[in-house]
């Protein structure tokens, strides 16, 4: 299923990364390329809310893992898997908050990507993460 980021208020230089079923459930999700780095973006909805009415620690976290698999496929077709993920919660984030990710890659071997990100809502930072992402191929 392919997602229009502007049924979300996401800029239009963002698109829909197509082929995960879970991600579009969460989500959706979208993505744009800044050279080797991603920026990605989420908009908070409903039933992405814990009983605190803000976003769930799981949403924030498979996030994060989409944030960071996309630096370590370079915004393409290679399969990667997530090894470890290291998340540290810094503040909420309230339903209709867009929230912005930046992914940076540490080190990239031939089989092995290390790579770290930060979730934004407005100007707030909300979480870190840092993981040790597998390369598997084409998928």
């Amino acid at each position: 299923m392919n997602f229009n980021p502007a049924e979300y208020d996401i800029p239009s230089n963002y698109r829909h990364w197509e082929g995960d079923t879970a991600e579009d459930s969460i989500g959706p999700f979208f993505f744009y390329m800044d050279g080797d780095n991603p920026r990605t973006a989420f908009r908070v909805q409903a039933h992405n809310c814990n009983a605190h009415s803000t976003v769930h620690g799981g949403v924030l976290m498979a996030f994060a893992d989409y944030t960071l698999c996309l630096g370590a496929n370079g915004g393409e077709s290679e399969s990667v898997a997530t090894v470890t993920c290291n998340n540290e919660f810094v503040a909420p984030a309230n339903e209709g908050d867009l929230i912005l990710g930046e992914a940076e890659t540490i080190r990239r071997g031939r089989s092995i990507v290390f790579m770290r990100c930060t979730l934004r809502a407005g100007r707030q930072v909300i979480l870190t993460s840092s993981a040790v992402i597998k390369r598997i191929g084409n998928r």
